[in-house]
């Protein structure tokens, strides 16, 4: 489809009065820009000048809460679906018009509101750009604990939204972890407050139905987070195993002994081979893994130490410091663009499986994506550990080829891929969320618990205003349907 501008909506004077008219853009190259976020496929599409699914109708940038209520007021009574809009990273299509939805852009929200060094917590708006609050807050000594890569061009808001998680989450959890309560508006234009307290007993958690809701229960304007104080040490170790095995081994002992590294990742050979060449991997020990601990001197060491003697009674060795310097001054880089700018089909999935699966679940889509296409690029590695298993992250990468094909073999990847995890007791998400793109297999994990979403999405939202279609609930009629590329 080629991007075509329709006829001004007839509510746009009136949202101009809302936002003011440099808030409030309705220009061709500005819907352009808000008609898609980082979802590969779509990419794919803007490649050749197509457009993914279709144009938002009009962008709003409200100022505070008491504008964005103005806004869904507006959307309440002309009928308007609308996406909230944080920074644009997702890559499931979250934020993709689907039915020329009004795009709400939160970032002018986006202030710190108090940093409660008492309590160790901090609130901040929503819009609040997640490089900057974690900038904000070193300067006072204090760090989220939620450092994903897409820091820089993400929002607080968003990380909480699409249930995210950062590169340290093994020691500081995932957002749902932080996030300790939370101020969001309703499709009905209500407030829902849940107070920030380290834990209640008061029926099922009202927070957590918006940690993860992607906006299609409500626009999220505020949150209080738990807040750390910035590690006095760092202790970093590079290690090679002689096989992947024992590498898991050692990661889930480390876990199952209640260590708490701040980092840690594993690599397959394929992923091994280009970040461990300088410290020799491949050389009878051919998988890398990098690991951190921070915290106080004593503590960081005794859990350094600690974790070393596990990784010794699996025969893995120490290596030098190069792989992981170079993982922290590249940390916040995303690699697609660079390839898919080439041409290339370049995708990432990342799922969760307990320790049990996830070497059979690895080698079976190694398999699978060789099957399909041989050649094709397929790396993993297994970080955001936990006692009960992991978040296996894996890399595909297709050559550059005619776009039917590509997006054929693309579509296929991704079936196989999340039909093992589902046939091997996975969960189809560990923190890039769902989006549109995942809302086939959504539906196959959740079963019943997808009627029940349903349920709380129609009380809520009647009119089906808030991001519809996305998260596997019920889209507007006449929206484009992205599932025809699961199936053709």
């Amino acid at each position: 489809m080629k991007p075509v501008k329709s006829s001004p909506p007839s509510w746009l004077a009136e949202l101009t009065q809302i936002t003011g008219p440099d808030q409030t853009l309705s220009s061709l190259p500005e819907l352009w820009a808000y008609a898609r976020d980082r979802l590969p496929y779509a990419t794919y599409m803007v490649r050749d000048g197509n457009l993914p699914a279709r144009l938002p109708s009009a962008v709003a940038c409200p100022a505070d809460v008491d504008e964005l209520r103005r806004v869904i007021e507006l959307s309440r009574r002309e009928k308007i679906p609308l996406i909230p809009f944080g920074a644009g990273s997702g890559v499931l299509g979250g934020t993709l018009p689907m039915d020329h939805e009004l795009v709400v852009d939160l970032k002018r929200m986006n202030q710190v509101i108090e940093l409660n060094t008492l309590d160790g917590t901090v609130t901040v708006q929503s819009g609040m750009n997640g490089g900057q609050f974690e900038a904000w807050l070193n300067e006072r000594g204090y760090s989220c604990g939620h450092l994903p890569q897409s820091l820089h061009m993400s929002t607080v808001g968003g990380w909480a939204a699409c249930r995210g998680a950062g590169q340290n989450s093994t020691r500081y959890g995932k957002i749902e972890d932080i996030v300790l309560g939370l101020a969001a508006l309703l499709p009905d234009g209500r407030e829902l407050r849940v107070r920030p307290v380290a834990r209640r007993a008061v029926g099922p958690s009202l927070k957590d139905l918006m940690v993860g809701s992607e906006g299609a229960f409500g626009i999220i304007t505020e949150l209080t987070l738990r807040v750390w104080k910035l590690p006095e040490a760092r202790h970093s170790v590079v290690l090679g195993f002689e096989t992947l095995k024992t590498g898991l081994d050692a990661l889930r002992q480390i876990m199952q002994a209640e260590l708490r590294p701040a980092v840690v990742r594993l690599y397959d050979a394929a992923e091994s081979a280009p970040r461990g060449a300088s410290v020799g991997i491949g050389e009878g020990r051919p998988f890398l893994a990098i690991l951190e601990f921070c915290g106080s001197p004593r503590m960081a060491a005794l859990e350094r130490d600690l974790a070393m003697e596990i990784v010794a009674a699996h025969g893995g060795v120490q290596l030098g410091d190069e792989p992981y310097e170079h993982w922290c001054a590249h940390r916040y880089e995303s690699y697609s663009p660079q390839w898919q700018s080439k041409d290339y089909f370049m995708d990432t999935i990342e799922v969760t499986a307990p320790w049990s699966a996830l070497p059979a679940l690895h080698a079976r889509i190694a398999r699978e994506m060789q099957s399909l296409f041989p050649g094709i690029h397929f790396g993993t590695h297994w970080s955001h550990v936990y006692p009960e298993g992991a978040c296996q992250y894996m890399t595909l990468r297709l050559p550059p080829m005619e776009r039917s094909e590509g997006l054929r073999l693309h579509r296929e990847a991704w079936h196989l891929t999340l039909t093992a995890c589902l046939d091997l007791g996975g969960t189809i998400s560990h923190h890039h969320g769902v989006g549109v793109f995942r809302n086939p297999w959504l539906r196959e994990e959740l079963g019943t618990g997808l009627e029940l979403l349903q349920g709380v999405k129609d009380y809520l939202d009647p009119d089906n205003l808030f991001v519809p279609g996305k998260l596997a609930l019920r889209a507007r009629e006449g929206a484009v349907n992205l599932e025809h590329i699961h199936h053709e």
